[in-house]
């Protein structure tokens, strides 16, 4: 019987562990992770022990001394996943992808030819799993929230449909985890109020939920805990559409001590990242925000818009160093950080570039149109040919090069991530 639960949000399973094992069957059943140095991904078998996404390489091991640890395998995670999704457009034109494992899709228009909705989420999920031999979760309800909702609980590799009736019974019931906008830090301020479950930020006055998190987010997610989510789907919507918008780059570094030896590399390194895909799309940018996380997993962000948009390396590092010290001087009782991110917002599309005289200003070498700018730029192209002709290791920072044996592959980041 159909209803008006006609949202689905379907989300592949521990998609690159999987496709790892997909590629090489000897590691099915296994615990593996994805990386080396960090954690890329994890197979369900290794994060039975606590192995997790972003964690040091080291930690793992000493969680899963049994782990693999194999290569990333980036063409063929685009390949699947782009598979995968096609398998949804074969149903319904209204599909909204938002990574490149997961997407939402509204089937309301075709069920007079394929059935109900849950009937055709099961027959995605057939599909999907014979075609392609990937396991895939999907959700189905009235709103997008309560799907993806729908398909976390369904994991691993199940289907949940959520009839109209019972929606508040079935959220309320769930931990506040696994709302959209809810991450470590926002848990750990709940939890301090003793809201732990949907049903509890749901009763939870607005004023204090606001005090405690910020009006913006309050409001957004009382909203979500009562089902109410009137956003419709994007279908323009690309699986990396914030690269139209921005790009950004992070890097988790564990626990290291605030000081310059650490964060001044790091974000040469993410600089690197962010600015040679910036000139790789010509569209320089205008606003330059970095995000400072502390140990206690509490993030402080900070922005700055230029007079000119910018791409050069050396140029969006230093301004984002001027950021991060500014933030760590505001916080100085924060001794430790665990993460760095850099991004740009305010892309401009093949901006003119307006020349500058030598005038003498302090910040001239920041200037795009100033000679040192000019002469940035010029070395910044230059190396960009050298990687296209030899690859993205054969030339670049001293201090980059260091740091990149510890941090995220650039082809796993552009698959992954999303806006900071």
């Amino acid at each position: 019987m159909e209803t008006s639960a006609t949202i689905l949000h379907a989300d592949l399973d521990a998609f690159y562990a999987s496709v790892e094992q997909l590629l090489d069957p000897s590691l099915r059943g296994k615990p593996i992770a994805v990386g080396g140095g960090v954690v890329l991904a994890a197979s369900y078998e290794a994060r039975a022990f606590g192995v997790r996404g972003g964690m040091p390489g080291r930690k793992a091991r000493e969680l899963c001394p049994q782990l693999i640890f194999v290569g990333g395998h980036f063409g063929d995670y685009q390949r699947l996943g782009d598979a995968a999704i096609k398998v949804l457009d074969d149903f319904t034109p209204l599909v909204e992808r938002i990574s490149i494992d997961e997407a939402f899709a509204d089937v309301a228009g075709c069920t007079h030819l394929f059935g109900p909705p849950a009937e055709i989420a099961a027959i995605v999920r057939r599909r999907v799993r014979a075609e392609l031999g990937l396991p895939i979760s999907i959700g189905v309800a009235r709103t997008k929230h309560l799907a993806k909702i729908a398909s976390q609980v369904a994991k691993p590799d199940g289907l949940v449909v959520v009839d109209p009736a019972g929606e508040l019974a079935f959220l309320h019931d769930l931990p506040v985890s696994l709302m959209w906008g809810v991450g470590p830090a926002t848990k750990a301020r709940l939890a301090e109020i003793g809201v732990e479950t949907i049903g509890q930020l749901a009763k939870t006055h607005s004023g204090a939920l606001e005090r405690l998190i910020g009006p913006a987010a309050g409001q957004k997610l009382a909203a979500l805990a009562w089902n109410r989510d009137p956003r419709r789907l994007e279908t323009h919507r690309r699986a990396h559409s914030a690269g139209a918008h921005s790009a950004g780059a992070q890097s988790a570094l564990g626990r290291k001590p605030a000081v310059a030896d650490v964060f001044v590399p790091t974000l040469l390194h993410l600089a690197d990242r962010v600015a040679s895909r910036l000139r790789a799309k010509d569209r320089p940018g205008r606003t330059v925000t970095v995000r400072v996380r502390f140990a206690d997993l509490r993030a402080v962000s900070r922005s700055i818009t230029l007079d000119q948009a910018i791409s050069a390396t050396a140029m969006l590092a230093e301004t984002a160093e001027e950021l991060v010290r500014g933030v760590l001087a505001a916080h100085p009782g924060e001794k430790v950080i665990s993460l760095l991110a850099i991004s740009v917002s305010h892309l401009e599309e093949s901006a003119e570039l307006q020349l500058e005289l030598p005038l003498g200003l302090a910040d001239e070498r920041r200037r795009p149109g100033s000679k040192r700018g000019l002469a940035r730029f010029g070395a910044d192209r230059a190396v960009d040919k050298i990687r296209q002709r030899f690859g993205k290791q054969a030339v670049g920072y001293g201090a980059v090069a260091l740091e990149a044996a510890r941090s995220v592959p650039d082809e796993f980041r552009e698959l992954a991530e999303k806006e900071l």
